[in-house]
């Protein structure tokens, strides 16, 4: 592990995250149904053929822009949470994709979650707004060897990072790590813990919390060279002033 970056508040780490959409998970589906600005500027660019893999794909409000583009080659989702997998298959249900659109069940930071993907020929894979929400150098890195694995050279890897030091309303959303008993010297720079909010109908709140890591440049170059990857784009998006997430291409060496 990373100098400070112990087991035990890894998963601490893992565990706000996975307790947020266990809790939170349909509330937080209904917060994301439309297609950032920048995931459809990523969408113009790839090409469209052979099998894309969207790791992480929530609740599957990409699965239906793919679909409702007329896009002909093959998606298949990838996400932990049972809720918001079966909210993904309630969405392109009506769409009668057939097998053109599949979902899959898989813990990213579990060391065999690429088991079921495996042997399938993939053109690229998706990660939007997914790395910031896996905890330590060590577990990022090990994500991105394996998605590195599963692809041929020259192969795509298109991802987005929040940058939310960009929103006030998102930066006055931070919270001491003492809240989740975590000595801030046993986590890495960026590492960020959340208040989530949603009003319901009634006027009232409800709210959990959720881990997130701000990523720098530097921090991205260096993964993509540890991993194996070129990065071939990068492009800033969404939110005021497009500047929410970070997008960057990259492709397999």
């Amino acid at each position: 592990m990373p100098p400070g970056m112990d087991t035990k508040a890894i998963e601490v780490l893992r565990e706000i995250n996975r307790t947020f959409y266990l809790q939170y998970g349909e509330s937080f589906a209904r917060t994301r149904r439309r297609v950032q600005n920048g995931v459809k500027q990523v969408l113009e660019r790839l090409p469209d053929e052979g099998v894309w893999l969207d790791i992480g794909c929530g609740s599957g409000a990409l699965a239906v822009e793919w679909l409702q583009r007329g896009r002909k080659s093959r998606y298949i989702g990838m996400d932990f949470s049972e809720v918001l997998l079966e909210e993904a298959r309630r969405a392109v249900s009506a769409l009668h994709a057939g097998e053109q659109v599949t979902f899959l069940h898989g813990d990213l930071t579990a060391p065999n979650w690429h088991l079921a993907v495996q042997d399938i020929p993939l053109q690229g894979i998706l990660a939007f707004a997914v790395l910031h929400h896996i905890p330590s150098h060590d577990l990022r890195l090990a994500l991105l060897r394996t998605v590195h694995s599963l692809l041929p050279p020259g192969g795509w890897f298109v991802h987005s990072e929040w940058q939310f030091h960009h929103s006030p309303k998102l930066m006055s959303r931070r919270l001491p790590w003492s809240v989740v008993g975590v000595n801030e010297e046993n986590l890495e720079a960026g590492d960020t813990l959340l208040d989530w909010r949603e009003t319901l109908p009634a006027g009232e709140e409800q709210g959990g919390l959720r881990y997130v890591h701000l990523f720098s440049p530097e921090e991205l170059q260096q993964l993509a060279e540890q991993a194996g990857f070129s990065i071939e784009e990068t492009f800033s998006s969404d939110g005021l002033g497009n500047r929410l997430s970070l997008y960057q291409i990259w492709k397999r060496l």
